[in-house]
Parts: structure tokens; C-alpha cells; sequence
């Protein structure tokens, strides 16, 4: 058995698997859950999650000193973070990492084939936790389970955490849905979902040459509000409490264009009363707290309060 600070890990026939991670419990003062989007667009993403026993980052897609500023802005801090989880190596997923890997001595949750696309671009030395697309592990009370997204880079992820007030959704950087996207997304109490271009703003770009429209287009690429939309009706969003829409192209989108296209499907299910929040770049989003209910009738989720 090969132990390290946050956690264990076991060999399985010669495949190493994260078995706990174990967070930092009482130090993080929380009694709720709370999840953040600190940014999230073409040039940077990256998210906040904290429960009891684990403050772990989504992502790192601004510079640190930019996630510092963010997180002093929804009153938290910069030490005493427990991992983060990466999706894919592009940089604005990872712009931050030799801040937070290096500086901070924050470990790294990545995927083998995203660890090597990542590392070699690094000056600092980082702590990684690797595990294989597909598996889930814990970080403190969090069930971090990983999966496959078509998307055009090594090994992209998705991510649902599943922690004591319920399940927060990961779901950017994809070209389509697929059964196992849905199957993920289906499980989600609050959802992060790409509503990267509107078609036509797309179509109509001057500043992409077509090639890149393409891949932007492609079933390895990015998803359109009518995707997006397309997916929330494929899932029925029986159990959803909050939807945030990310990821928006600062050129081939607006906010109006994602809300009213996600917000017209969720009416046509009869579930307008889901809150649809479009989030920016500049500016982090709004907390969304999930309360932990202590009575053992609760078996899923929690009680959503949004401030």
C-alpha cells in the first residue's frame, strides 16, 4: 500500500487506484454545502466546492493570483484547499495550475494521458494524485466520480461530486451527449452545463476561419445552446435544483441567446420554476448551498438555498 497526505492508494492488478482521500475535516468550518463558479468562459474556468470535511477546486483556468482575488470576492481563501480536479489540459482549465500545484503545494487530480499533456508545460513541481478515467475516489465527504466527454483533447473528464447536501454536475467541453452524459447529468441536483456558441453567431463569425468553426461544431467539440437545450429535455430534470450555464463564447454568444434558448425547453417540460443562472468570465457566479439534512428519511440531495 502506497499512502501520501491526503489519502490512499492500493495496487490492483498493476493498475493504481485511488481508494479515499481523506479532507481536512473541521478546518473547513462549513455546516452546508457550498458550490461557486469563480469564472467560466473561452479564456478561463475554474469552480469552488466545500463541505465539511473538503475544499476541493474545479479546474484552474485563471492565474493564481486571479483565483485568489476571486476567492477572497465570495469571502473564502486560498489555504488550506484539499485537491483539484482537472477536466483536460487546455489552458484555460489549467492556466493556474503552477500557483496552485507549486506555490500552494495543492495536490492535482488528473487523468494518466491529461497528467502528461499538462506536466511537461509546468516549471513547478506538483503532486499528483492520478486516477483513470471512469473511477470515483473520495476527498474528505466527497465521492468524485470521473467520466468519459467527447471532446477534442487527451482524455477529457467530466465530474459528478457527490457530497452530504447532494450531487454537483460538471459538464462542459463536449461536442455531444451520449447515454453516459445523460445517465451523469440525470444525477445532478445542480448543474454546470456548456452552452458554448449560438449557431448562428457561429456561422456568421468573421474572425474564425472555417476549419475551426468546424471542429467547434464537431461531436468533439463544443456544445450549442440548442444542444444544451436538447440535452435538459432528454433528462427530464425531475431532480434538478439549480442550472448554471458555462463556457459561453465571448463571440459567438450572449447570455440573452443561452437563457432564453435553455429557458424556453425548461418552460415547454413544465419546469420553469428551475433557476437558469448564465455565468461570465470577470466575475464569479452565485453561491448555491446545499443544506445537509440530518433525518434519515433524506436520501437525496439536500435542501438548495441560493444567496
Amino acid at each position: 500500500m502506497i499512502k501520501f497526505e491526503h489519502g490512499r492508494f492500493i495496487f490492483n492488478a498493476g493498475i493504481l487506484k485511488i481508494i479515499a482521500c481523506e479532507g481536512r475535516g473541521p478546518e473547513t468550518g462549513a455546516v452546508s454545502v457550498r458550490f461557486t463558479v469563480l469564472g467560466s468562459g473561452s479564456a478561463g474556468n475554474c469552480s469552488l466546492l466545500e463541505t465539511p470535511s473538503a475544499r476541493i477546486l474545479i479546474d484552474a483556468g485563471f492565474s493564481g493570483r486571479q483565483i485568489r482575488s476571486r476567492l477572497e470576492k465570495i469571502r473564502s481563501s486560498h489555504e488550506g484547499i484539499d485537491a483539484v480536479l482537472v477536466t483536460h489540459e487546455h489552458s484555460d482549465h489549467t492556466r493556474g495550475l503552477n500557483v496552485i500545484g507549486g506555490k500552494w503545494q495543492v495536490p492535482v487530480f488528473a487523468n494518466r494521458m491529461t497528467r502528461e499533456a499538462i506536466e511537461s508545460g509546468l516549471k513547478a513541481e506538483v503532486s499528483w494524485k492520478q486516477f483513470s478515467s471512469g473511477d470515483s475516489f473520495f476527498i474528505g465527504d466527497v465521492e468524485v466520480e470521473s467520466f468519459c466527454l467527447p471532446h477534442d483533447a487527451h482524455d477529457p473528464v467530466g465530474f459528478l461530486l457527490k457530497t452530504p447536501g447532494g450531487t454537483i454536475g460538471i459538464l462542459t467541453d463536449l461536442g455531444h451527449s451520449n447515454p453516459l452524459v445523460l445517465q451523469k447529468a440525470r444525477e445532478s441536483d445542480v448543474l454546470l452545463l456548456e452552452t458554448n456558441y449560438d449557431n448562428e453567431m457561429l456561422k456568421a463569425d468573421v474572425k474564425r476561419p472555417w476549419q475551426t468553426k468546424q471542429r467547434i461544431m464537431s461531436r468533439h467539440g463544443h456544445l450549442s445552446n440548442d444542444q444544451a437545450a436538447e440535452l435538459l429535455g432528454e433528462i427530464g430534470c425531475e431532480r434538478l435544483k439549480h442550472l448554471f450555464l458555462g463556457h459561453l463564447s465571448r463571440d459567438c454568444n450572449t447570455t440573452e441567446l443561452a437563457v432564453a434558448t435553455v429557458e424556453g425547453r425548461l418552460s415547454g417540460m413544465g419546469m420553469s420554476h428551475i433557476p437558469v443562472e448564465c455565468l461570465c468570465q470577470e466575475t464569479p457566479g452565485s453561491t448555491v448551498t446545499l443544506e445537509i439534512l440530518q433525518s434519515p428519511q433524506q436520501t437525496e440531495g439536500g435542501q438548495l438555498v441560493l444567496f
